[in-house]
């Protein structure tokens, strides 16, 4: 259930030390505990596309009322670190009983989601104290605007920013979180036990800013919703390695990461990543008969995407959290339509006799990225480097961010003002663009890179002709 917010005004926050100086459309509500809370719609990034679809999420994440008796909290006690998931209770067994469906479904972990109406976000906080997995929220946003300015294939969740009563937070969610874990959950549990600390004394959490308003009075995060399945070994790698540069050499032993680094035209890349990818027992069996060329082409798009933006951002911790959704595919006088699977077999509702289930990737996990303490393992195992097939829009798009950001033209005002982000975090975003706009171009001028990833005309014509770009 999602209620109207009480005021809505644009936003223009002076720069501060504090990470809560965003920018953008605002909405604000009140706890019981009398403090305002703010829900911003981040300012749009100067020269992004974005969708009715992004625009309709983003209106409908700043209006939530957490306080709202037809919604629920949930402390998120599955995988590493610590959030809020927040669900619709309007109709059902618990409509509009707040207070059992808190004490009674949040227990079910994952489950809860099936006794409500339905889910309506995530609220994740930073994370980064001592015995926690590493989460930083201004990365969420960061990566929501920039795949809209690069216009990627991949799927990056819509993300807003959303602050929170810290007393609220502590006894509604944080105290039942830390409770409903324990060394099972050992990373999440220490981040519920940090945030607990924090909400009670703001001096415990070391840098303050970067998870509690400069009022010390509230928390504040992102809220998003991450769809989708996760993908096996095919696309996140064996990680046989284990954590770290490791595991990042291993996803680079997948059919299309393969693919990518075989400088061969597009068909015989394809027949040489899958042929090679698949002499991994374990890769093999989770690829299945998934390996046809039109997967491959839109799972080599989407994995190109993945690695600059990750270099970009100074991502940490990809491998292991992509994520898919199936559509089917099929032909309508030459042009491709396709529709999200509801099953995952033929006969799907109005799905045309011939359509094939192809997986289309989803970058849900983007919170371990824009900090400068964290490892870019993107850029340390050379990831870039090693691409020979790009596209060649979001090519160009890279050429004109990184023009933009070294002239310190409107996308670097955005980035500076608008995110919540530290000089040194927006200095090290301008570096790596560089970086990576030089490693490609070199690529582009020695011959080395194909602009041949155009998945859907692919789908359409089977065409694997190689664009002309200037390499600029």
């Amino acid at each position: 259930m999602r209620l109207p917010a009480a005021i809505a005004s644009l936003v223009f926050s002076a720069p501060a030390f504090a990470s809560d100086a965003v920018r953008g459309n605002e909405a604000t509500f009140t706890s019981p505990n009398g403090v305002t809370e703010r829900c911003v719609r981040i300012a749009k990034m100067p020269g992004a596309d974005y969708s009715n679809g992004d625009v309709e999420d983003e209106e409908a994440y700043c209006a939530i009322d957490f306080y709202d008796a037809g919604v629920a909290l949930c402390p998120k006690t599955w995988s590493t670190s610590p959030g809020t998931m927040i669900y619709d209770i309007s109709e059902g067994s618990y409509a509009n009983d707040r207070a059992a469906f808190e004490r009674n479904a949040c227990h079910e972990g994952k489950s809860a989601k099936d006794l409500a109406a339905d889910e309506l976000a995530k609220f994740k906080m930073t994370m980064n104290a001592s015995g926690t997995s590493g989460t930083y929220a201004p990365s969420s946003l960061v990566y929501y605007h920039l795949s809209r300015f690069l216009d990627t294939s991949v799927e990056v969740p819509v993300a807003v920013w959303r602050s929170m009563d810290a007393a609220a937070h502590r006894s509604e969610v944080s105290e039942r979180g830390l409770a409903m874990t324990g060394s099972a959950q050992r990373m999440n549990h220490e981040g519920w036990r940090h945030l607990i600390n924090a909400e009670a004394n703001p001096a415990s959490y070391v840098p303050t800013d970067d998870i509690m308003t400069l009022d010390r009075m509230q928390v504040y995060g992102v809220l998003l919703l991450s769809p989708g399945h996760r993908y096996g070994s095919e696309i996140n790698g064996t990680r046989k390695s284990g954590w770290g540069a490791g595991q990042n050499r291993d996803f680079q032993e997948t059919p299309a990461y393969r693919a990518l680094r075989t400088d061969a035209p597009l068909p015989e890349a394809i027949t040489t990543g899958l042929e090679g990818a698949t002499r991994d027992r374990q890769i093999r069996k989770d690829l299945g008969d998934q390996g046809t060329p039109q997967q491959m082409v839109f799972w080599m798009r989407e994995l190109s995407e993945i690695v600059l933006m990750d270099f970009i951002m100074s991502q940490q911790d990809r491998v292991g959290n992509i994520d898919f959704t199936p559509y089917w595919y099929w032909l309508e006088e030459g042009k491709a339509k396709h529709k999200k699977a509801k099953h995952h077999e033929p006969g799907d509702g109005d799905v045309p006799e011939g359509a094939i289930l192809l997986r289309r990737t989803n970058l849900n996990d983007n919170d371990a990225g824009g900090r400068v303490a964290y490892a870019n393992f993107a850029k340390t195992t050379e990831m870039l480097q090693k691409l020979r097939h790009f596209d060649g829009g979001v090519y160009r798009r890279l050429l004109a961010l990184n023009t933009d950001l070294q002239k310190q033209g409107p996308i670097y005002e955005w980035l500076s003002v608008s995110i919540g982000l530290k000089d040194a975090e927006v200095r090290q975003f301008v570096n790596n663009t560089s970086l990576a706009t030089g490693i490609l171009q070199d690529n582009c001028r020695a011959g080395r890179l194909r602009f041949d990833l155009n998945p859907t005309r692919f789908f359409e014509t089977g065409d694997a002709d190689e664009d002309e770009v200037d390499c600029g």
